[in-house]
């Protein structure tokens, strides 16, 4: 029986493999016949915009604008005309063979291989002759759109027709290179122009309907600086589906495609971007001095032609095609709301597609825990070696989860590890066997420096952040696999009890929340939280009945990490809601909102009040924004100039809240270099009334049950490693982390850490004065007498073991 979560998927040819064993000017100039839609006879780029301009449907908006603007027609076909010239490609194969022997010496410079499925390659071949065809890759790089061209090229499949952003044609020279190699440009905008959207939408349903060539847009609308999948764009989309909707083709198939990168090239630049630094303008010059990255290694690439989707398969039973008969088809007509939901609900599958064939690299998974370790607060990095031993955890939960994971099985998993941090050593450092993230270096600098300037400490925290923020932006790429089973591990740590009716309305709310952050089916709600139990269910984390959800004894370590995946996300948005009670003036706009908001952020990074710095990405703070706006918590209201941010004070400090109780504080530390600690604990967990709790008791402390019992009778002074790290959030299952843990190698560096946030020492000292049990077991009587806060209860026990262990040392 085939696990439904597992899918089957295609293997992979390196193409550039016979790229390094042959001439690439053969390649260039070899026999280019490409198979048609239909066998159709090419047509040329003029007689194409000519199609269009006499088109009814253009005509018919002419003629409406000229009636309402009191324009001469013939002004107003000008001006279409005009339009149609500066959009239109001007596909020449003199211009592709040019980018073919060009690409194919910087591919085979930047790139050890570009990996595609051949399964694939076929699938979209047999497409592109029986109907339509759209690509639809996903968006991560400039190297999109090239490398989609070059594979086409080299399969000798139709070159696409690419909408391209009109920044490009601004480049002299490329600019027109770029639209002699198929890229037609269009504004990032249209606003209210009628006629602009008349041409556009025209000239694109005439190169569909007629099948010269497959048409290729990005779903998303724009790059992801976060490597997230972004909230589809809808407008190219109802485009190519009109054709079919109106009866005008048969049939119309959308292909995602999925483009996995090892290391993105502009990897430093978004997150630059994402901290404030404005987007270099796109120009030759610029392109020109970007060639230094031709000495760099940046690894593979995978990409994945998806399976063929119909949309007639999608439309049927959702849309009924009669509606659009009743209008002559030339004249525009506003879809319906079942349009509408059908569209939207179609985009928001293919981006889920083409999440599902992203194939995730190793230092995917190294990110994460890399990034999990820094959140705790740690120094001195992982051991290479737990480092190693954790990375194989993950990559069999991965797996388990049903991620497309690159993971070389005949290479011991140390080669992998080391072979992904070298390739990602500006990231990283190795130090004395332990790795951390490159933070400490200036090499992350967000400006311009002068030789000898002070750095201030802002300059050194955004220095640091744009490391931790590449570091993320590979993270991101697993969030998907995750994303689910987080939000279920995050809910179960917010519901006050175990009942699975509770723990579902925490994940409603924690999935509502973060709609704008994740891709999440609309309406989808059930089946993502059935998915997430089945998952956790099978990788034995979880126990769920008909009433209950309850973590095994197995699964804190899996429900532990999954929430903490979550934690930069709940910590951003909390202090959005923060700063939105406390800071935002009546007079906030949207533009104004980013700035203000990371000058905040900064504020209390520095003050060592918060302790994600992803919490910096712009990114972030705009899907918060959205979030809320969505949610009502924040209305847009009309200003004389400009809208204004209208802010519901109540609402928002409830949802502050809310996403407070799964927040975890950042510490204060408190050096304990002293022997003493060693027995304090040791009395910790050999004291009677703790024996009942301690597996519970034990992976508090440790963060792994089964090591620590081994390890629990054998403490000695100088072999003691697991030492408690920082106070944190309710644990699932067995009442509250009250720590939790570090492997330290040297005694010396022993810190001992308490937490200090007033939200997670309220929450803790309100559970223990109020409850007298935790999952049915009776809480010893020493829990119980916690009076005016945390903070007396853990001096108390700290006054009451240390002090007499210090004094006898002394004495």
């Amino acid at each position: 029986h085939r696990d439904p979560m597992l899918k089957k998927r295609d293997d992979f040819e390196d193409i550039l493999e016979e790229r390094r064993n042959s001439s690439d000017l053969r390649y260039a100039l070899r026999c280019y016949t490409p198979l048609l839609y239909k066998g159709v006879t090419p047509c040329t780029s003029s007689a194409l915009k000519s199609m269009v301009i006499q088109s009814d449907q253009l005509r018919y908006v002419i003629s409406q604008v000229s009636k309402e603007t009191g324009r001469a027609t013939d002004d107003v076909q000008e001006e279409a005309s005009a339009i149609m010239e500066e959009m239109a490609q001007c596909l020449q194969l003199s211009t592709i063979r040019f980018f073919a022997f060009t690409l194919s010496k910087v591919f085979k410079t930047l790139f050890r291989s570009i990996c595609v499925n051949e399964e694939g390659i076929q699938r979209l071949q047999q497409a592109i002759q029986e109907h339509p065809v759209v690509l639809l890759p996903s968006h991560r790089s400039y190297m999109d759109f090239l490398l989609m061209s070059y594979i086409l090229y080299t399969y000798d499949l139709s070159l696409p027709v690419i909408a391209a952003g009109m920044d490009f044609m601004g480049m002299k020279f490329v600019g027109e290179m770029l639209r002699m190699s198929g890229a037609f440009f269009i504004r990032r905008s249209f606003g209210g122009d009628k006629l602009y959207w008349a041409v556009f939408s025209e000239y694109v349903k005439t190169m569909l309907k007629n099948g010269f060539a497959p048409v290729e847009f990005f779903l998303e609308g724009t790059r992801s600086r976060t490597s997230k999948s972004l909230t589809p764009k809808l407008g190219l989309l109802n485009i190519v589906m009109d054709p079919f909707l109106k009866g005008e083709v048969f049939d119309v198939s959308l292909v995602p495609v999925s483009i996995s990168y090892e290391r993105i090239l502009e990897e430093s630049l978004y997150a630059r971007e994402m901290l404030g630094v404005p987007k270099p303008k796109e120009s030759t010059s610029g392109l020109f001095k970007a060639r230094k990255i031709l000495s760099e290694d940046y690894g593979s690439i995978h990409v994945y032609f998806g399976q063929p989707v119909s949309v007639r398969s999608l439309a049927e039973g959702r849309v009924n095609r009669s509606q659009f008969n009743l209008v002559p088809r030339h004249i525009p007509k506003r879809p319906g709301e079942d349009v509408q939901s059908f569209v939207n609900d179609s985009a928001y599958r293919l981006v889920r597609a083409q999440e599902e064939n992203m194939v995730l690299k190793p230092w995917v998974l190294l990110a994460s825990l890399l990034l999990q370790d820094q959140a705790a607060g740690q120094n001195q990095g992982i051991a290479l070696e737990e480092l190693t031993a954790q990375a194989v955890w993950l990559r069999d939960l991965s797996r388990e989860y049903g991620a497309f994971l690159h993971w070389p099985d005949h290479v011991p998993p140390s080669e992998v590890v080391s072979s992904s941090l070298s390739l990602h050593r500006g990231l990283v450092r190795i130090r004395e066997g332990r790795v951390q993230l490159a933070t400490e270096q200036g090499g992350g600098q967000v400006g311009p420096t002068e030789p000898h300037s002070t750095v201030t400490p802002e300059e050194e925290l955004l220095s640091r952040a744009v490391v931790t923020l590449s570091c993320a932006s590979y993270r991101n790429q697993a969030l998907n696999v995750f994303v689910r089973p987080a939000l279920l591990a995050a809910a179960i740590s917010a519901a006050s009890s175990n009942r699975k009716q509770e723990v579902f309305n925490s994940f409603s709310f924690l999935r509502n929340m973060f709609a704008n952050e994740f891709i999440l089916c609309p309406g989808a709600t059930v089946q993502d939280f059935e998915e997430a139990c089945y998952l956790l269910v099978k990788t034995g984390a979880l126990q769920v009945t008909q009433q209950e959800v309850v973590v095994t004894e197995k699964g804190h370590r899996t429900v532990a990490f999954l929430s903490i995946m979550l934690d930069p996300f709940l910590q951003g948005y909390q202090v959005v809601c923060r700063f939105l009670c406390e800071e935002a003036t009546e007079a906030l706009t949207e533009k104004q909102f980013v700035p203000v908001v990371r000058k905040f952020v900064i504020n209390h990074l520095l003050a060592g009040r918060l302790r994600h710095t992803e919490v910096l990405s712009s990114d972030l703070q705009k899907n918060a924004l959205a979030a809320l706006l969505r949610l009502g918590a924040v209305r847009k209201i009309e200003g004389v100039e400009q809208e204004t941010l209208k802010v519901n004070k109540v609402m928002v400090n409830s949802l502050e809240d809310t996403l407070g109780v799964l927040v975890t504080e950042v510490p204060t530390l408190f050096s304990v270099p002293i022997p003493g600690v060693t027995d304090f604990f040791l009395m910790l967990l050999n004291a009677q009334h703790l024996m009942s709790f301690t597996p519970a008791f034990i992976w508090l402390l440790s963060g792994s049950c089964s090591d620590a019992v081994a390890k629990t009778r054998e403490f000695r002074d100088d072999e003691f490693t697991f030492v408690p790290v920082d106070l944190i959030r309710k644990s699932p299952g067995c009442g509250l982390h009250v720590f939790s843990a570090t492997l330290l190698s040297d005694w010396s560096q022993v810190k001992l850490m308490i937490g200090k946030g007033d939200r997670a020492l309220g929450e803790f000292h309100n559970c223990f004065h109020k409850k007298t049990s935790i999952q049915g077991k009776p809480l010893p009587s020493s829990f119980m007498h916690v009076q005016l806060s945390t903070w007396g209860f853990l001096f108390e026990m700290l006054l009451k073991y240390l002090v007499p262990f210090r004094e006898e040392e002394q004495s």
